[in-house]
Formats: structure tokens, sequence, C-alpha cells
């Protein structure tokens, strides 16, 4: 049975007219005890509560299905979906949850879809907020805020504010449709190019900070650790196809961090590497160049800004 905070979410929509905005989660969760019930506790306490919140245990082995097999005991919008366990860790199969978790939604009338971390915390009335943000704007396809680890948050003069988080990803229901949901990379970035073939295909796309979520892992954590991480971070860069001249921008950035030098440079030989061995890019020459562009043009912006006239 839907709650009357599930079933009647009237937001005021652009122009002062009322717009009635339903969503559907999914969260994909691999061994996430330790974090899933706060992620899960923060959701039971929204202003706004979700129609279906689909939670895939994608083969936990730590108590994850305990967890959440609780809490859907008193929360019948609350379903568990489970997966065989798979000894391969990788973001590929973190899609295959998603996609697992859309399936059981996929008879319901929402109007927006979410990709929530399973240890994320957020304030009461943050899918309320995100809501209102889509009922005022009919080009909006893709929504979030900022994450914080601590006191840490993204430097958006380096992050444009387009760029949406996949800590916390809210999809208007036709823009998911039209850009076929997330790809199956195994390298990750899944996020990222969801995001920006969400503005390839002319959707908008924002994180709004005023509010932020918070990420109780350390990002990267679950899949290495050290410097490594970061070296196969500009990999990555390289192969999703990030623009050369903004990388080394970014990087020299990241070099004024601490430590010192050291993430900045690993983050660019990491990069080059990926450049001199031809590693295989898994998006297309349209994907890059609509990258490039971007990338461009936000240098272009940001050194604008620090001329004195």
């Amino acid at each position: 049975m839907i709650s009357e905070s599930q079933e009647l979410t009237t937001l005021p929509g652009a122009n002062g007219v009322s717009v009635l905005l339903k969503y559907v989660l999914i969260t994909p969760a691999r061994n996430e005890a330790a974090f899933i019930e706060q992620t899960i506790q923060a959701v039971v306490n929204q202003t706004v509560l979700p129609m279906k919140w689909v939670i895939v245990s994608d083969g936990s082995t730590d108590g994850t299905d305990e967890i959440v097999n609780r809490y859907a005991a008193l929360h019948n919008w609350i379903e568990l979906v489970r997966l065989p366990e798979r000894k391969e860790r990788h973001f590929a199969g973190k899609v295959g949850a998603i996609d697992a978790g859309r399936a059981r939604v996929v008879g319901l009338d929402y109007d927006i879809v979410g990709s929530l971390d399973a240890d994320i915390t957020v304030d009461e009335e943050y899918f309320e907020f995100l809501l209102g943000k889509f009922a005022g704007n009919p080009r909006l396809g893709v929504a979030g805020t900022p994450f914080r680890e601590g006191e840490r948050q993204y430097d958006y003069r380096f992050t444009s504010v387009e760029h949406v988080s996949g800590a916390c990803q809210l999809f208007r229901k036709e823009c998911f449709q039209d850009i076929g949901g997330y790809r199956a990379i195994k390298t990750g970035g899944i996020d990222t190019i969801a995001v920006i073939t969400a503005r390839m295909k002319g959707w908008e796309t924002r994180s709004f900070l005023e509010k932020a979520c918070m990420h109780h892992r350390q990002m990267g954590s679950a899949m290495s650790k050290g410097y490594g991480s970061v070296f196969k971070t500009g990999m990555q860069d390289y192969t999703h196809g990030i623009d050369p001249v903004w990388q080394t921008f970014r990087c020299m950035y990241q070099m004024t961090r601490r430590p010192i030098l050291i993430s900045g440079s690993y983050c660019l030989a990491g990069y080059l590497w990926a450049m001199a061995t031809r590693m295989e890019r898994p998006v297309s020459a349209e994907f890059m160049q609509f990258r490039k562009i971007e990338h461009r043009r936000r240098l272009r912006s940001f050194f604008r800004g620090l001329l004195p006239w």
C-alpha cells in the first residue's frame, strides 16, 4: 500500500503551476553492512517518500541482506532483490544490479528514477528539494547535489555544476530512457558517461549546491587504495575521452594540494601511460568531441575570469 506522502506529492512547478511528481530509487549494495542502515534510515525519514525503493544485494555475504529485510518488513515500499555471488568485482556489476532494480519498477507510473549508493546519507528534505527542481524545469534530465567526505567537497572551479555525482543521481524517466540507462563498463565512470550523454541528447544536467549528501566510504576505497587508484583515475580519464589540455591543467591544480605534487603527478602519469599504450576507449568519437568542446569552453571561461579587465 502506498502512503499518502508517496501518492500525493504536489510540488510548485514553473509559473506557479502545481506538478505531481513520483519517484523510485534503486540502490546497488555489495557488502555494505557497515553503512546501509544509516542510508535506509535517511530515506525512511524523508518528507517525500519514494513509491518504491529496490535495494539490490549484489552477492553480499556480510549481513547486508538481513539489515535490508528488517526494514522491508516494516515498509512495504522497500524491496530486497538478491543477485548471486560473483568473484569478480567491477563497475559493470553495479550496472547489472541497477538493471535488476529497474526490472522491479517497470509497471509503476513514476516520473523520476534515482540511483542512490548504499553509503550515503541526506537530510530529511533532500528528495523533496530535488523533485521541486524537476517540477520547475521540464528540460532538467539529471539532478543531484555535491557529496561530502568529512570536510572535503569538490572544488567547483574545476568541477562544473553540470556534473552530477554518481553517489546520488536522479533522472527524469524520459531522459534515462533516452540515454539507454547506464553503460556496463568494467573500468568505471558509468555515472559521468550517463550525465554527459544526457547533455549530448539535449537535456540539462545540474548539481544544486544548496544541499549536499554525505559519503561515508572514502571514494575509491572499495576498488583500490593509495596512489595506485590515482594512477588508474588518470588512465580512466584518457579512456573516457577527457581532453589532454584540460587534463594537464586539472592535474597541475591537483599538484598544489596535499600531498604537494604527488597526487596530480600520479594522475597525469596514468593519463599519459594510457595515451602512450593506446588503451581502448569505450566511448564514441562523438562523445569525445562533445566532451572536448565542453572542456575547452570551461577553460576559456576560467581564464577570462582571472583577467583584471
